[in-house]
């Protein structure tokens, strides 16, 4: 096995894991993720006037967001069983996109870095999980291009 599968493999199993464990809490309505999606809805509420936005049925509510989590981690434990090169190039791009907009959030509302005194670990792993679908999609980049007509 080479350098580049092994790290493939462990970048889209760490995605996975993340996006996977963190299910449980956007799919009950835990308290977590009630007090995240009600920040980032009041925070649209008083600045956009879009209240709603992040709670259903809006269309960045929790289990929307979830079941992206849920098919981006599919599509990369998919890819790495059929040793598809598109498909963790098309995880990694959903993964760093859905990541694209929590760290946007964290940074860039009263969210915060810092969530309910967590010292920032759900920041720092959509950070990880952001350069970790940034390297899958750049290392795959070429089955994309294949895709388009474009190799």
């Amino acid at each position: 096995m080479d350098k580049k599968r092994i790290i493939t493999g462990v970048l889209s199993i760490y995605i996975a894991f993340v996006f996977i464990q963190s299910l449980f809490f956007k799919f009950t309505g835990s308290p977590e993720t009630d007090h995240i999606f009600g920040i980032l809805d009041k925070w649209a509420a008083d600045s956009f006037g879009l209240e709603g936005l992040f709670l259903p049925p809006g269309i960045f509510n929790a289990y929307v967001i979830g079941g992206a989590e849920l098919i981006a981690s599919l599509i990369l434990l998919g890819a790495l069983i059929r040793k598809c090169n598109l498909g963790s190039a098309i995880g990694g791009a959903m993964a760093s996109g859905i990541m694209t907009g929590a760290i946007f959030f964290h940074l860039f509302t009263p969210l915060g870095v810092e969530v309910q005194g967590d010292g920032g670990t759900l920041f720092i792993m959509a950070c990880g999980v952001w350069i970790s679908g940034m390297v899958l999609l750049i290392w795959n980049r070429k089955s994309i291009f294949c895709l388009l007509g474009k190799a």
